[in-house]
């Protein structure tokens, strides 16, 4: 079975403040081999990138209504009449609320949802596949 990736580079804005976001150049990640998660990984003055791993409907969800508790949540909104997706990132390392643009994430989730539709996320795993192999032994 061949995996597919759908890769996207964007900018994401860190809000520091109401008032205040500064730019952080980022990557959007999807693995056809992985088809429930969605990858994002950032730079933030830091020697490593950060990276962060949740689930794809998600952020598929949070594009049109606020959604996720916990560690991740995802909502819409507009800043200066720009529709943005706001996600919000709560670790042991800290929290940060994060801004992207919502037609880039739109664009990009959708390439996702062409090369796995939603629901068929399992047969992508292969485990039928597996489980024959094993059983055929």
């Amino acid at each position: 079975m061949r995996h597919t990736v759908v890769e996207r580079e964007l900018e994401l804005r860190l809000v520091l403040s109401p008032e205040r976001s500064i730019p952080v150049p980022a990557k959007l990640g999807f693995r056809s081999a992985d088809p429930y998660a969605v990858h994002i990984t950032f730079h933030v003055n830091s020697d490593r990138p950060v990276h962060w791993t949740f689930a794809r409907e998600l952020l598929v969800e949070g594009v049109f209504r606020p959604c996720g508790h916990g560690d991740v949540r995802v909502w819409p909104t507009k800043v200066s009449g720009r529709s943005v997706v706001l996600m919000a990132l709560s670790s042991p390392d800290g929290d940060a609320l994060l801004e992207a643009p919502a037609a880039a994430v739109s664009a990009w989730l959708e390439r996702t949802l062409r090369v796995v539709p939603p629901g068929s996320e399992f047969a992508m795993l292969g485990i039928d596949d597996g489980l024959a192999e094993l059983l055929a032994q």
